[in-house]
């Protein structure tokens, strides 16, 4: 049996194990995200705003998330509005609210406890082709530096981690810092059944995950 965290929870988990993660704030109401966002100077307009919860799975096949919202009043209606979606069966909800971060290429990072091999380790390059591609490199946890960057190294569309469309190279060593920071991860907390950042957005060079999904086994 498996539990599933909320993208909150597994924000704030992979973050303590060094996954840089776009800067967010959560609240139960609108008013708690008003007041997180007065104080909090990481999180910048443009915004996304998201419904989370541990039984909510597929959030924009609901409509439960809003992007690009670019004001004040925006902002209070989109929680607004996304409170009063929430249904009796998702259980305990709460707001996310995160930058809206933009970069033209998209990478998948996880890892997952398999039942014959444990632990393994996963990068591809993600993104709306990502499965017509199929660009993935995979190794066995724990992995050193050097087979962080081998996996780098086995993608073939190498020209994306380049300079590209006037962005600069992919900060080959930050993500190799993602990569370690999984496997840290998966040794300090041996419940965990999977890890899935997706997407990993690489922005102006840097890996930054905007979303995050950890799944327990219980």
């Amino acid at each position: 049996m498996s539990v599933t965290l909320s993208e909150a929870e597994s924000r704030r988990l992979v973050s303590e194990h060094g996954v840089v993660v776009s800067g967010f704030v959560t609240g139960e109401t609108t008013e708690t995200i008003l007041d997180a966002l007065k104080t909090d100077e990481s999180v910048t307009y443009p915004l996304v705003v998201k419904l989370c919860g541990r039984q909510i799975a597929h959030k924009s096949e609901r409509g439960l998330l809003r992007l690009q919202i670019n004001d004040q009043q925006s902002l209070r209606t989109a929680c607004d509005e996304l409170l009063a979606a929430a249904e009796p069966s998702d259980g305990n909800v709460e707001l996310l609210v995160s930058s809206m971060v933009k970069g033209s290429r998209e990478l998948i990072c996880g890892l997952h406890n398999d039942p014959q091999f444990g632990l393994v380790v996963m990068l591809g390059i993600g993104g709306v082709l990502a499965e017509a591609i199929r660009d993935v490199a995979f190794r066995l946890a724990p992995i050193t530096e050097t087979d962080a960057a081998e996996m780098i190294e086995d993608l073939n569309a190498q020209r994306l981690l380049g300079e590209f469309r006037g962005e600069p190279a992919l900060r080959r060593q930050e993500l190799i810092d993602v990569l370690m920071a999984l496997c840290s991860l998966g040794a300090a907390h041996p419940e965990v059944h999977s890890v899935d950042l997706n997407p990993l957005i690489i922005v102006d060079g840097r890996p930054v995950a905007v979303d995050a999904l950890v799944e327990l086994t219980q």
